[in-house]
């Protein structure tokens, strides 16, 4: 007899089931079945980051299934793009991980849409590029990270440390060190963003302005930020992303 197909964990139902096309003249007479899985793979390495691997360590799975998972998926979201299919997400081979309503592991759906809907966790240690009383704009570039204590959402005592030259990925090891699960800062390239995820760092990117205001602001749910935030301090005249200064993950000319 053939195995049993290993059912998929998924950390939340999605708030939407189905995207209709707009446009004159369009007919949805055929629609594009997603199943929940494929839409937790692409929430997963699409929205938040994740390799193949972290994907199926988060969905219980091994990584050809992933691999799998994820092409028919894309191929999905690409019949809807090019055809003007409805797309409808249900069913699938997958279980509801049971500590949806806390926080399973890392990149978990509910424990994010519920620091959107009730403010951040109460208690946390953030992290903020840091100059001189502002959000320094270069996360690869700071000099100094200034490190909230929050308890029961309020925050109890903050400290600034020197990076000491660390720079890109080796920056999420040093936030990681100090326990910093939430980090606040200007532009981030995506090797950076990547390696923040891979330790469990929530980033708010895209912010600016007081350091203090801005972590206020968080704590009250009210912290304006760039989900789709990148590096954009200087323009990009070669190849690769900048890496020298800590951004991205090739280099691109002297700074």
């Amino acid at each position: 007899m053939p195995r049993p197909c290993k059912r998929r964990r998924i950390c939340m139902e999605p708030l939407c089931t189905g995207f209709a096309p707009l446009g004159e003249g369009v007919r949805c007479e055929e629609a594009v079945i997603m199943a929940l899985d494929e839409f937790e793979c692409i929430r997963l390495m699409d929205l938040e980051g994740l390799t193949q691997e972290q994907c199926a360590v988060q969905m219980d799975v091994a990584r050809t299934t992933v691999q799998a998972i994820y092409s028919s998926a894309r191929k999905k979201l690409a019949q809807c793009l090019v055809t003007g299919k409805e797309l409808r997400i249900s069913g699938g081979n997958y279980n509801l991980c049971g500590q949806h309503k806390k926080c399973c592991q890392k990149h978990c759906m509910g424990t994010f849409q519920n620091l959107e809907k009730e403010g951040a966790k109460k208690n946390m240690t953030i992290g903020v590029t840091y100059e001189n009383g502002q959000i320094f704009q270069h996360f690869g570039h700071t000099e100094q990270f200034k490190i909230y204590e929050v308890q029961d959402n309020k925050i109890v005592s903050s400290k600034i440390v020197d990076t000491n030259g660390s720079g890109h990925g080796a920056l999420a090891g040093f936030l990681n060190d100090y326990k910093v699960d939430t980090l606040i800062c200007g532009g981030i390239g995506g090797g950076a963003q990547n390696a923040l995820a891979s330790v469990g760092i929530k980033l708010y990117g895209g912010v600016s302005g007081d350091a203090d205001a801005a972590v206020e602001a968080l704590l009250k749910n009210e912290l304006a930020y760039n989900p789709n935030v990148h590096c954009d301090h200087h323009d990009h005249h070669s190849d690769g992303n900048c890496g020298t200064h800590g951004c991205g993950e090739r280099h691109c000319g002297e700074h």
